[in-house]
């Protein structure tokens, strides 16, 4: 597989349809699905996995495009970064857009793909915030032909998790017709791993605000309190703007409900106060809702 990889793997499928990767994996149980394999080769080469089989998913071709359906997008869980940052795609969902093109440098871009992020689950997976505040559900397809739904938040937190033989094969994501912002904080300029991400996301419709944060976390957490406190602010039949006083509370909100304060002992004692680094890490959390709300209302 690469001149570091620990041991190659033993066979190599390349379905052209979603069924027949299904089939591949059923046939061989220890194989790996793979796409873009930005993931899977780094945990080869650091000797975290040894693939006996793989199965490749790139000449899949219905699951590297999108259609319109009832409302929403379904997107083929091959879509890679790249293709998502596409002004078409931008119009379409421009926050999940704009966390594709900071993904990482070109090589990334154009390897990774929506399903690797989904089922890869890193908490610092770009995607998984804006999936989270878009409510987005995967169609999961199994042996038989069969095909179920479940939330991507459901297999994120481990609710819902894949079954042997399944595979993503498409993300619905609701399409709102309203502004949505990503933003996130990296430890050094330019694209690189988030150390805090936030999304947030209009809903006129339902007069609602979403906001969900990702990287500090295992998955992206949302705040609702203080979702639901903003949204009853928000002149929704007006222009919408709101003073920067309120901006810089719901930061503040978003930020304490995602990084508490520590707990008090069981024995009454004081509570232990947050260190330096969590402390700069609530400020981060704080600014990046504070001014990804401000773009969505500008």
């Amino acid at each position: 597989m690469t001149t570091h990889a620990p041991q190659a793997a033993q066979s190599v499928t390349l379905p052209t349809t979603l069924d027949e990767a299904v089939a591949a994996l059923t046939a061989m149980p220890v194989a790996v699905p793979v796409a873009g394999g930005t993931d899977l080769m780094t945990a080869v080469n650091s000797g975290l996995l040894r693939p006996a089989g793989l199965v490749g998913l790139g000449r899949i071709s219905e699951i590297r495009g999108w259609h319109y359906q009832d409302g929403h997008a379904l997107l083929g869980a091959g879509l890679t970064h790249a293709r998502m940052g596409r002004p078409d795609f931008a119009a379409l969902i421009p926050a999940l857009a704009a966390a594709a093109r900071a993904a990482g440098p070109p090589q990334v871009r154009n390897a990774g793909t929506l399903g690797g992020n989904v089922v890869t689950a890193a908490p610092t997976g770009d995607a998984l915030p804006v999936l989270a505040a878009l409510e987005a559900t995967l169609i999961v397809a199994g042996p038989d032909g069969s095909r179920r739904e479940t939330p991507v938040s459901h297999l994120l937190a481990g609710r819902d998790m894949l079954q042997p033989a399944e595979l993503v094969g498409f993300v619905r994501v609701p399409l709102l017709h309203a502004p949505q912002v990503f933003l996130k904080a990296t430890g050094r300029t330019g694209p690189g791993r988030a150390t805090a991400s936030v999304a947030v996301v209009l809903d006129p419709a339902r007069r609602g605000v979403r906001c969900a944060v990702g990287a500090i976390a295992p998955m992206p957490l949302r705040p609702l309190e203080a979702e639901r406190w903003i949204a009853s602010l928000i002149d929704w039949d007006g222009e919408r703007g709101l003073a920067d006083e309120a901006l810089t509370a719901f930061g503040e909100y978003v930020a304490a409900a995602c990084i508490p304060d520590a707990a008090p002992p069981p024995d009454g004692g004081e509570a232990q106060p947050l260190s330096p680094a969590v402390l700069h890490l609530r400020r981060t959390v704080a600014a990046l809702a504070r001014r990804a709300l401000g773009r969505a209302l500008s």
